[in-house]
C-alpha cells in the first residue's frame, strides 16, 4: 500500500478524470440546430367562383407549396371541381348552388387547370370554361412566421 499522500494524489487524479469524462459526455445529447428541419411555406389561399359559363380563380399565379382552394358555386346547378396538374389530381363535389367547398393540395412548379362541371357533364366536352393556375418556384419557408402551425 502507498502512503496517505499518494492515495490523495491518486484520488484527486481519479476525480479530475471523472469530471472531465462527465463534462465531455454532457454535450453528447445536445440537438444539432444547424440541421433542424425546415418548415414548409405558409399555405396560400386561392379563391374560386363558379358561374354559369366558367370557373375563375384568384390569384392565378402563385409560388409552389401548400394551397387551400376555396370554391364558391354561384350557378343554379351543382358542380364538381377538379384541380389537375402534371402529378396532381384532386376532386371535390358536388358543390350545391350557393355553397362552397375546399381542396387542399401541395402544388409543384407548373401549370394547373381547374375544371368544373355537373356530374352528368364530367366528360370534358360539357364542362364549364376552365381556369388556369400558374405555379412558379417554391415560396420561402414559413420558418419566421409567428403563430403558424
Amino acid at each position: 500500500m502507498g502512503s496517505p499522500r499518494e492515495s490523495r494524489v491518486t484520488g484527486r487524479a481519479t476525480l479530475v478524470a471523472g469530471l472531465a469524462l462527465v463534462s465531455t459526455l454532457g454535450g453528447c445529447g445536445q440537438p444539432d440546430y444547424s440541421r433542424r428541419p425546415v418548415r414548409p411555406p405558409t399555405p396560400v389561399q386561392v379563391t374560386g367562383v363558379i358561374t354559369s359559363r366558367q370557373i375563375d380563380v384568384s390569384p392565378s399565379r402563385i409560388g409552389a407549396g401548400p394551397i387551400v382552394l376555396i370554391v364558391s358555386n354561384q350557378d343554379t346547378t351543382s358542380h364538381t371541381v377538379i384541380l389537375e396538374g402534371e402529378q396532381t389530381r384532386e376532386r371535390v363535389g358536388p358543390i350545391n348552388p350557393q355553397d362552397t367547398a375546399t381542396i387542399q393540395a401541395n402544388v409543384q412548379q407548373g401549370r394547373y387547370t381547374i375544371r368544373a362541371g355537373s356530374e352528368r357533364a364530367l366528360p370534358r366536352a360539357q364542362m364549364l370554361e376552365p381556369a388556369a393556375l400558374l405555379v412558379g418556384r417554391e415560396r420561402p419557408t414559413g420558418e419566421d412566421e409567428l403563430l403558424r402551425p
